[in-house]
């Protein structure tokens, strides 16, 4: 069962502007980004605030504390509007009828990949065959990179990671690289981007962890806003993340993001395939 958690909802100052003031707020929400809730708000409020002030519109911000979080959370009607992983967004999609208006660049790129990392002392040659028996962390059930796409992977080998190695899950991608580099467990799951961001932040350095697998590419975050949003409000959020320039990116969003990109329905079908295979969804 993927696990369901509350949200950490905190109102955004609306724009003091009597006609703005009189306007429902845009509930946006945001998956957890970052190594924490603060961290992640504080990276991805101007973005948000950003498209609330092109619409005319006050805003409130959720972040939520795991990544299935936020497909509850667009499923159930308490989002308008959410930055989401691939698979969070598919999951709402498949149970909530969720539209993807958008997908993220990231260094002017639309696609990321799922790695796992390893501790840079075990002698890997081959993997996954030298790392059998090892301890290895899996993100929670929600993720895209740290857990869907890994276990697809597997699946694929005719290899059960439960019993090939010896398996937890639920971590954040942050603590995997950390439970990594600090020797805690052998091998754990991440996604490039993440990786690359913890070593310019600092969190970690180059040489304390090893990438010992790379996935395919997979498609980027999603922009995605839940089934009964008002058609033309939908398309005015569109029409503002699309007309984001990479000087405005570069501004109002965290780094290394550079603007957004057009959703279609075949952008996010790989994680659609990887998820009905693994039995987790049904006639998406």
């Amino acid at each position: 069962m993927i696990r369901r958690r509350a949200l950490l909802a905190l109102p955004v100052v609306p724009l003091a502007t009597p006609a703005i003031a009189q306007a429902a707020p845009l509930r946006f929400a945001v998956g957890p980004f970052q190594p924490t809730a603060g961290d992640t708000r504080r990276a991805f409020a101007p973005f948000f605030a950003h498209l609330a002030s092109a619409l005319g519109r006050p805003h409130e911000l959720a972040v939520t504390t795991d990544w299935a979080g936020i497909a509850v959370a667009l499923g159930s009607g308490q989002t308008d509007c959410a930055w989401m992983g691939p698979w969070g967004y598919v999951l709402a999609r498949a149970r909530a009828g969720a539209e993807a208006l958008a997908t993220v660049l990231y260094q002017g790129r639309p696609t990321y990949h799922a790695i796992i990392i390893a501790r840079p002392d075990l002698p890997i040659a081959r993997f996954p065959e030298d790392a059998r028996g090892r301890s290895i962390s899996f993100a929670d059930a929600g993720s895209t990179s740290g857990w869907l796409i890994p276990h697809h992977w597997f699946l694929t080998r005719g290899i059960d990671p439960r019993s090939f190695f010896r398996y937890r899950d639920g971590a954040s991608h942050a603590a995997n690289v950390i439970s990594v580099a600090s020797g805690q467990v052998d091998l754990a799951t991440d996604f490039d981007r993440n990786l690359a961001a913890m070593i310019a932040a600092g969190r970690v350095r180059q040489g304390q962890v090893k990438t010992v697998w790379r996935s395919d590419p997979l498609p980027n975050d999603a922009l995605a806003v839940r089934r009964d949003l008002d058609t033309g409000l939908s398309a005015a959020i569109a029409q503002a993340a699309l007309a984001i320039t990479e000087p405005d990116a570069a501004r109002i969003m965290p780094p290394n993001y550079s603007g957004w990109v057009s959703a279609t329905p075949e952008t996010y079908a790989p994680i659609q395939a990887a998820g009905r295979a693994l039995g987790r969804l049904s006639g998406a």
